[in-house]
């Protein structure tokens, strides 16, 4: 058997930090130890204000901080002392011959270029400033001579270093600083790619706004116990769970985080001040939506849409859940609700089912700046997101009927919910809930027919329903199917080249129609 690499004695650090987070009582505690303390600027300045006794940088290095600060660090007594090779006689001799000192501990964060960029308003100018280049230099020497030097680039890791310093006589072992070295490289790889990607930025399409390249550096925060089938392995990138917290229930799987996804966005496009919005999903689509002045009634008025459905389905609100609501989402499985909160009540009650998830949608964590992206062969199909919405009250009336009150309300509710369904996608709906969806169909009079044969299977009448499409009829048979069916009145964006031959229709038919000049395929 191999010897084990030796815990390495700590006598020497080094601090360089722009998050001064819990930075005195880790170095106080160091020095307690007996172990040297050297600082550049003002981290010197503050471990000094607090009582510490501390060597400056330019005191080892004889040499003044320059250029307002930007070399202080970038000299062979630091980075000497970094990178020597303590069972290199080699370095060893370079050390002594020019009276060098090893380092055995760094602690260095860096410049916040990201926070700084991502304040509005930020020039340029400001941006270039916030690069570090010591930081990143003094982490990557250490992380690079791990074997023997100990890396700290998050305060979180304070306190775990000290303890270990505390108990193991000064000395860190091989796989605290194999693990310090990882975390560094990660923190300087994602600041060089948050720096890149910055800049990135002003060399991309200026029309669409788009970069000239994309690149994403996410950390792994769950593993599925497979993905989209069980033969496929699975994992959870970025910050997922921040926007959808996990309160109660099983582990997500990759399935449940995609429908998530897609009741998150729906259950976002209702303003929660304008009313109680509740959407049902199944794979990945709605199967209904409702409104109501409470969340029980929209509840209710989603379900009536398919009651077949909803079964092991996702329950989305975008107020949140209250006992009432759970009382009636419980009458049957469901495998997750998410909402922007649970009363106390409904949260007991929910919990009772240890299988059910249960997650707490924090719209506030939502990046409306967030790119679209696709996996092609080969590369990624990158687009601004879906985030147009017409206000129907200012759309074109394109037929000799214009739409009642009442229809424009349910021509608006049920154009922000086609938004969400895959398409070919039309909605029939009424002014507080969906009543029938057709979706995923190969062409729209499909859709119509699909939407209808559901709607009669399940016994509700579109009588006097209005009908939604996320693009444009090419024919005017899909139109008339919806007629027949029971609409009295359509939305859809228009821009066929038989827009002409479809109006016809609708004033034969004496149907209202709204152009909306938008589509909103969703493939």
């Amino acid at each position: 058997m191999s010897p084990q690499p030796p815990a390495r004695r700590v006598t020497r650090a080094l601090f360089s930090v722009s998050d001064k987070t819990d930075l005195v009582d880790f170095a106080r505690g160091l020095s307690e130890l007996g172990i040297e303390l050297v600082a550049s600027g003002g981290t010197a300045g503050a471990l000094r204000e607090a009582g510490l006794e501390v060597v400056d940088v330019e005191t080892l290095t004889s040499s003044p901080e320059m250029l307002g600060g930007r070399v202080k660090t970038l000299h062979p007594r630091v980075h000497g002392g970094i990178l020597a090779r303590r069972d290199l006689p080699e370095d060893q001799a370079d050390l002594a011959a020019n009276e060098l000192r090893t380092i055995d501990l760094v602690v260095v964060n860096l410049y916040p270029f990201e926070s700084t960029v991502a304040k509005p308003g930020t020039t340029l100018a400001e941006a270039i400033e916030k690069i570090d280049i010591g930081g990143p230099s003094m982490i990557r020497s250490a992380a690079k001579n791990h074997a023997y030097v100990g890396v700290v680039v998050d305060p979180s890791d304070y306190a775990q270093i000290l303890r270990e310093l505390e108990e193991n006589d000064s000395c860190l072992e091989e796989s605290t600083r194999s693990r310090l070295a990882l975390k560094a490289f990660e923190r300087t790889s994602r600041y060089d790619t948050a720096i890149h990607a910055y800049l990135a930025g002003f060399e991309g399409d200026a029309d669409s706004g788009l970069p000239a390249r994309v690149e994403y550096d996410l950390s792994r925060s769950a593993t599925m116990r497979y993905g989209e089938n069980p033969h496929q392995a699975a994992a959870l990138y970025g910050n997922f769970l921040d926007v959808a917290e996990p309160l109660h229930g099983k582990e997500l799987s990759f399935n449940n985080i995609v429908d998530v996804q897609s009741a998150i966005s729906l259950v976002s496009e209702f303003d929660p001040d304008d009313g109680v919005v509740v959407g049902i999903l199944k794979h990945n689509t709605p199967c209904g939506v409702g409104t109501a002045a409470n969340p029980v009634e929209a509840y209710r008025n989603a379900y009536k849409t398919d009651p077949e459905s909803p079964f092991g389905g996702i329950v989305a609100c975008n107020r949140p859940f209250d006992l009432e609501l759970a009382l009636e989402v419980d009458k049957i499985f469901t495998e997750v609700l998410i909402a922007p909160g649970f009363s106390e009540d409904a949260l007991e009650l929910l919990k009772k089912k240890k299988n059910r998830r249960l997650l707490h949608f924090h719209p506030e964590s939502l990046d409306s700046t967030e790119l679209d992206v696709k996996h092609v062969a080969g590369g990624l199909l990158v687009q601004t997101r879906d985030q147009e919405m017409a206000d129907l009250a200012n759309c074109e009336v394109v037929t000799q009927r214009s739409p009642t009150a009442d229809e424009l309300r349910a021509l608006a509710f049920g154009w922000r919910v086609v938004k969400h369904v895959k398409s070919n996608a039309v909605v029939f709906a009424g002014p507080d809930r969906t009543l029938a969806i057709g979706g995923g169909a190969t062409s729209r009079v499909d859709a119509i027919h699909a939407a209808r044969s559901k709607a009669e299977r399940v016994g509700l009448d579109l009588q006097g329903s209005v009908l939604a499409s996320d693009a444009f009829f090419p024919f005017p048979d899909g139109l008339e199917v919806a007629v027949q069916a029971g609409a009295r009145a359509v939305v859809q964006p228009g821009g066929s080249v038989r827009d002409k031959e479809v109006l016809e229709a609708a004033d034969r038919l004496g149907i209202a129609m709204i152009f909306t000049g938008t589509r909103h395929f969703r493939h």
